[in-house]
């Protein structure tokens, strides 16, 4: 088989998905190169973390963590192309599988009950065919071996694109788009929400003003990557 995979390897070369050197064959996705250097958060080290603080006074979060740095022009950013306009779902749920090693080596998010991914619009689902987040949030899943909804959060409008868009633009396209179903589930749960990236964190901000009907319910934060300085 190794033979078979080595042949096919010279005709259909994989790539690294960050930097586009080929792949060796254990190599999966991503290169070994780039999986140590990429730029990581480390924010789930952090109580209080530039992400946490970034929500401070709009959402009361336990915790808030990501994956990477986002960089314009940056390997992060070209990750993120490959899962959003390349359909590559399988690379999405492998970046979940290796943050959940980190979180789970930190114990981060040990009292998570219920991993809710940012949900897409059915209009906008049928059109792109998948969630980015969603696959995200299937490898934290499995990872961190926590249950994973994607009923309990419904997103009720259809927005245009949050690109280009100023910080308010952006709160104002978000607001009172997502509706909580089956709420009575999710009393007293610690809910942990899962976007691809935070930017100015008011897709997050929105969900949080579905979710803070239901009494004792907390929220945690995480995301592929984190845009920092675009919070200020």
């Amino acid at each position: 088989m190794s033979v078979i995979n080595d042949f096919l390897s010279l005709i259909y070369p994989r790539h690294c998905e960050a930097c586009s050197r080929n792949l060796y064959r254990h190599e999966t996705h991503i290169c070994n190169h780039c999986r140590i250097n990429l730029p990581r958060s480390n924010y789930h080290k952090q109580a209080v973390s530039p992400m946490y603080m970034a929500f401070a006074g709009r959402v009361p979060l336990i915790m808030a963590c990501s994956y990477f740095l986002y960089e314009k022009s940056g390997k992060v950013q070209k990750l993120l192309h490959a899962i959003k306009y390349q359909e590559q779902q399988e690379l999405a749920r492998y970046i979940g599988k290796l943050y959940a090693e980190d979180l789970q080596a930190a114990k981060t998010f040990s009292g998570v009950d219920l991993i809710l991914p940012i949900p897409l619009h059915k209009n906008k689902l049928k059109i792109r065919g998948f969630n980015q987040s969603e696959q995200f949030a299937k490898g934290l899943a499995q990872g961190l071996q926590k249950q994973m909804s994607t009923h309990h959060l419904k997103r009720v409008m259809d927005t245009k694109t949050q690109t280009r868009k100023k910080k308010y633009e952006r709160w104002e396209n978000v607001d009172g788009i997502f509706e909580v179903q089956e709420a009575s589930d999710l009393y007293g749960k610690h809910i942990l929400l899962v976007d691809d990236v935070v930017t100015t964190g008011a897709t997050i901000e929105a969900s949080w003003q579905a979710l803070k009907q239901i009494e004792e319910v907390k929220v945690s934060v995480a995301s592929i990557a984190f845009a920092d300085r675009q919070f200020n």
